[in-house]
């Protein structure tokens, strides 16, 4: 432990949140954790860990586990309906060991939170934080049924929805994006999709992705499985439920006769879940002696696969901080600006890319994706520009032309 032992509260126990209480416990402090659900769980499908998240549980000692249970994948591939190549990326063309790595978000989820129990932090289940008070020498947390303060640092990391408002010195806004997904999970036995990201465009109305995840906790027979998804209008993804399964299937067909392999295991549209997005914007991301992380902070579009990744990193450089500057409960605050200035360039990148580039990919956008089409396979070509998409894949754009180094 350097420094003084910090009562710490984690609002939140997705993965985010599970890192940031593994660190912060790890350097001395004591944690507790507070989560909403009576039992923690994973919400979502795959994901996709880039080399800067696989850096992060390698420093929890997790990577070996995940790597065991994922896909390991090389490269992001993606065509359009006239079978023209619109997106070909592959890690290795940048750096020889970089890969993503396709997982169940329940496998991460469960690799962090049994680590989480084993290390004695304190988790209090079915315990939802309303609000929020500070003077100058500590936080006090009202949850539904009582009052607990007394901690030095509070972080929130509960997810995209900004349940519990930042305080008004934090300048934030919240903005749904107009096109979410279906998704389901999908057994692959005869490994027809391995190591790589695929996805076909019609236009930027019609995407259709497969990305392999490996293990997947709820398929008995132990086949590796992908994540599949089909992109769709926010306002359509509750109506669409009812909807002739049959008739989808073959609209996905006529898009991608490929994908046929995978429909044959969909045999319900209870199996299509929807998923929804928003773009959270907040900056600083911390007041007083409280900080957000994670999709609390900055919630982004998953058309770039940072979402999981950025949290990891600010759980990481949170607990660094705080250790480099030996921060006392005087003087968290002057540790959180410093935290807040410290990722301001890296999430400031993903946002504004991620924003840029979602329109071209889930949009009614017509001229958008003849752009997309006529000029992402050049750039995928050209050394440069190459070189600077696959960067931004791997995660470690750091504002325009930086680099993010541990």
């Amino acid at each position: 432990m350097v420094g003084t032992a910090l009562n710490t509260a984690v609002i939140g126990c997705g993965i985010g949140g599970q890192a940031a209480a593994l660190f912060l416990s790890r350097a001395g402090h004591q944690v507790t954790v507070f989560e909403g659900f009576a039992t923690p769980k994973a919400l979502g499908a795959g994901l996709l860990l880039q080399p800067t998240g696989q850096a992060i549980l390698d420093k929890l000692g997790l990577l070996g586990e995940i790597l065991g249970a994922g896909a390991r994948v090389e490269r992001l591939y993606g065509t359009n309906r006239a079978g023209r190549d619109v997106l070909d990326l592959s890690y290795a063309d940048e750096n020889t060991d970089w890969f993503g790595i396709g997982i169940h978000r329940g496998v991460l989820f469960s690799a962090l939170h049994d680590e989480v129990s084993r290390s004695g932090i304190h988790l209090c289940t079915d315990s939802q934080v309303l609000s929020f008070t500070q003077d100058g020498s500590q936080a006090i947390l009202e949850l539904a049924d009582r009052s607990q303060g007394g901690f030095d640092l509070v972080v929130v990391a509960e997810g995209g929805s900004l349940r519990l408002p930042p305080n008004i010195w934090v300048r934030s806004k919240s903005v749904p994006y107009p096109w979410g997904a279906l998704w389901t999970l999908c057994p692959d036995p005869e490994g027809r999709f391995p190591h790589t990201l695929r996805q076909y465009y019609d236009r930027a109305s019609v995407m259709i992705g497969v990305l392999p995840i490996g293990h997947n906790p709820s398929d008995p027979s132990g086949s590796p499985n992908v994540s599949f998804f089909w992109s769709l209008k926010a306002a359509e993804l509750q109506r669409w439920r009812g909807n002739d399964l049959d008739s989808w299937k073959d609209d996905v067909r006529r898009y991608w006769p490929e994908a046929d392999y995978l429909l044959c295991s969909i045999t319900s549209d209870e199996q299509l879940l929807p998923a929804t997005y928003r773009d959270n914007v907040m900056w600083p991301w911390n007041v007083g002696r409280v900080v957000y992380i994670g999709d609390a902070a900055h919630c982004t579009s998953p058309q770039l696969g940072q979402g999981a990744n950025l949290a990891l990193v600010d759980a990481y450089v949170l607990s660094e901080t705080l250790t480099g500057r030996r921060a006392t409960p005087e003087t968290i605050p002057r540790a959180l600006t410093d935290y807040s200035r410290r990722r301001r360039d890296h999430i400031s990148y993903y946002q504004l890319a991620s924003r840029l580039l979602t329109p071209f990919f889930q949009s009614e956008g017509r001229a958008l994706a003849v752009l997309r089409d006529a000029f992402l396979g050049p750039f995928c070509r050209f050394p440069p520009t190459r070189s600077f998409m696959v960067r931004t894949l791997a995660g470690v754009h750091k504002g325009l032309l930086g680099t993010f180094r541990f």
